[in-house]
């Protein structure tokens, strides 16, 4: 190793070699979610990417499962997206949005005010999700600190949901991993449980159990006083958590809860957004709301560079701009709010999607690709199958007639093996704990769904084998 690094330090043009590449990021780079012990985690080299593929370096196809991290919604080696990126650099790379307007933010917000949902049509740009969560957290309470109701700042959450990073959208991350060692403001947030249908109560009907979790959320309104609740966050899917897909008739219910209290709706679009269940936003077109705010990011720019938003409706923009008011200011922003290049890269993708039916494709493939999802119930290992558009969940679960040292193995080890069985046979998908998660480009043919579970139905059924 020590001649492969000395040999590396000294190239400038050649290829460095995947030895070295492997090492460096083994020893200098931190990853998302990366376990403090781990110095050898020897991860497989992206070398390149083409399509709904990832090669490593010796040429080696894996199709892409999660869609990176639920965004490449147009798949990979985009030249027009190239393209489009190199223009605006050249033409204006950055600017001030204290200062100035630029053409590519002023047209992307347009064109987003065009997508959303009722009267949605004030769009704050951010750096990615984590910013446009956070942003929406600060607004809600900018929003009643103008109304004179400064101790009205409790943001409901919901067990499994998962906001983000910083620190507001961790605090009100309802996935346990996040917050084991990390600090968070407990004091603003209150949770209520999981949404999964999957987990209610043996006997209970799923509209006894929708009508519980409808309940579950204006109790806590009531308890903690509608007074002082500003905000509930609610992802239509919750991708992270498990692809939990809530029960039919939550979400309008839950929103009448809220508008009853005057509690604003947020709408976590991040991952739903742009396309991933067949339209531009499926708070309105799947599930029949109109949010007071939606929050996107990922396939905005289809992962090919950082981009968020928050978007806002008109009834809240009209009551903080009225008559009297027209010298405050919502404090908050970023150095990159706007950016040109990411807004133009926006712009190309959004084109993209359009001209290539993106989203009539996707609501064509849906029935296919979640038909394969549920197909994967047959194998006794697997609990649940679960999805919505295109993305989809596998989750192991132990006969109970098991030793509890192999429920617990399951429990525990289910999803990690069942990624490593696939990456071997050329297929990348996100392991949660028991669980295993997949979103791939919208582009994906019905040839490749099949190809992908044909390598998913493989692992499993491998897996099953050595477990039970």
């Amino acid at each position: 190793m020590t001649d492969i690094l000395a040999n590396a330090e000294g190239r400038s043009n050649e290829q460095i070699s995947p030895e070295a590449i492997q090492h460096w990021d083994n020893t200098h780079f931190l990853h998302p979610w990366e376990s403090v012990g781990t110095s050898d985690a020897n991860r497989v080299i992206a070398a390149k990417a083409e399509g709904i593929y990832l090669y490593d370096p010796d040429g080696k196809r894996y199709i892409d499962g999660p869609g990176g991290m639920w965004c490449t919604q147009i798949g990979y080696g985009r030249q027009e997206m190239a393209d489009a990126i190199a223009e605006q650099v050249m033409r204006l790379p950055y600017y001030t949005p204290w200062a100035f307007a630029s053409e590519p933010s002023s047209l992307l917000a347009r064109r987003i005010a065009e997508m959303t949902p009722g009267d949605l049509n004030s769009v704050f740009f951010t750096t990615g999700g984590s910013s446009a969560v956070d942003s929406a957290l600060r607004f809600a309470h900018f929003f009643n600190n103008l109304r004179g109701r400064p101790e009205k700042k409790m943001i409901i959450a919901r067990d499994k949901g998962y906001h983000g990073s910083t620190y507001l959208a961790a605090s009100v991350t309802g996935k346990e991993r996040t917050k084991s060692r990390t600090d968070v403001d407990k004091r603003m947030v209150r949770f209520i449980g999981n949404v999964n249908p999957y987990v209610r109560p043996k006997g209970m009907s799923v509209e006894d159990w929708c009508d519980a979790k409808v309940a579950e959320l204006e109790e806590a309104i009531l308890e903690a006083g509608p007074e002082n609740v500003a905000a509930f966050i609610a992802e239509p899917v919750l991708a992270s958590g498990g692809v939990i897909v809530p029960p039919p008739g939550y979400h309008k219910r839950t929103l009448e809860v809220c508008r009853r209290h005057d509690v604003l709706y947020i709408s976590d679009e991040v991952v739903t957004g742009f396309g991933r269940l067949g339209h531009w936003f499926a708070s309105e077109e799947v599930f029949g709301i109109t949010p007071d705010i939606i929050t996107c990011a990922k396939g905005l720019t289809s992962g090919y560079l950082p981009l968020g938003a928050m978007i806002l409706s008109d009834r809240l923009w009209d009551e903080i701009s009225a008559a009297g008011r027209e010298d405050v200011a919502f404090s908050n922003g970023f150095t990159y709010s706007g950016h040109p290049v990411c807004c133009a890269a926006a712009l190309k993708n959004i084109e993209i999607m359009e001209r290539e039916g993106i989203l009539e494709h996707v609501r064509a493939i849906t029935p296919h690709f979640q038909a394969r999802v549920h197909d994967l119930a047959r194998h006794e290992i697997v609990g649940d199958t679960r999805g919505a558009g295109l993305i989809g969940c596998v989750e192991g679960a132990a006969a109970p007639d098991l030793p509890e040292e192999r429920r617990l193995a399951i429990d525990a080890e289910f999803g990690a093996r069942v990624d490593a069985k696939c990456e071997e046979m050329g297929l990348i998908v996100r392991p949660l704990y028991q669980m295993c998660v997949f979103s791939p480009p919208l582009i994906i043919t019905e040839t490749q769904i099949d190809e992908m579970f044909d390598i998913l139905d493989t692992a499993v059924r491998q897996v099953q084998d050595e477990m039970m």
